[in-house]
């Protein structure tokens, strides 16, 4: 079954979560693998980031492998991380655990966001939906951290083709699964897409100011 045969109204299992993540990361290779081939095309910056496009899939790809990292290691004492160490490749890069081998070029970043995506699916289907791990926006389920792994690569494609002139949208069934696990303080009435990129600083919506700061809320809501 894949994440387009689940009924929507049907609750969320663990594995229709990991299906939506497969889904958000096989749209960003697709995408992505259209980008330029060339190494130093990759040095461009990233739509609004400070970050160029390799950082930034770097990013997503170190993202996705924290996240299945967290939620899969049981024990860790509350309020922590797994003890990786992360650190910066320039002071305006981002602090990242990976970093992706240069000389493979853009193919090379691209399987290492491959194999990092496919990480957290497994560990998304793998670990019990009563796992609770630490992150700073919410302690959370296998469920949450997939929505969190789902956000980071809608918006982080986005980016990053917006640093190459490239369109990227976000197919609405996935924001509208993030929006309501991750974003409830946040207005619907919009079309998913352009509600999410507002939500996270990255686009404009009639009546609303446009936001300098924003948050998600990983907590499980309604969990006892």
């Amino acid at each position: 079954m894949t994440f387009e045969d689940h009924d929507p109204s049907a609750p969320r299992t663990n594995d229709a979560w990991a299906d939506a993540l497969a889904h958000a990361v096989q749209l960003a290779l697709a995408t992505l693998r259209s980008a330029p081939s060339e190494a130093e095309a990759w040095d461009a910056t990233a739509g609004s980031l400070e970050w160029t496009c390799w950082e930034t899939a770097e990013h997503l790809a170190d993202d996705l492998f924290f996240y299945g990292m967290q939620i899969g290691t049981p024990g860790l004492p509350p309020g922590t991380y797994v003890p990786l160490e992360m650190r910066r490749q320039r002071p305006e890069g981002p602090v990242n655990i990976l970093q992706a081998e240069r000389e493979p070029g853009p193919s090379g970043l691209l399987t290492v966001l491959e194999a990092c995506g496919a990480m957290q699916v497994s560990l998304t289907r793998t670990t019990p939906p009563s796992a609770r791990a630490h992150h700073a926006m919410g302690a959370s389920d296998p469920a949450g951290f997939a929505a969190m792994g789902i956000v980071e690569t809608l918006l982080h494609t986005f980016d990053i083709a917006a640093g190459f002139g490239m369109e990227f949208t976000a197919p609405d069934d996935l924001c509208a699964l993030v929006l309501d696990r991750l974003f409830p303080h946040v207005e619907r009435g919009e079309e998913p897409w352009p509600t999410l990129l507002w939500a996270t600083g990255r686009g404009e919506l009639a009546g609303r100011e446009r936001l300098e700061k924003w948050r998600w809320y990983g907590e499980v809501r309604g969990a006892e």
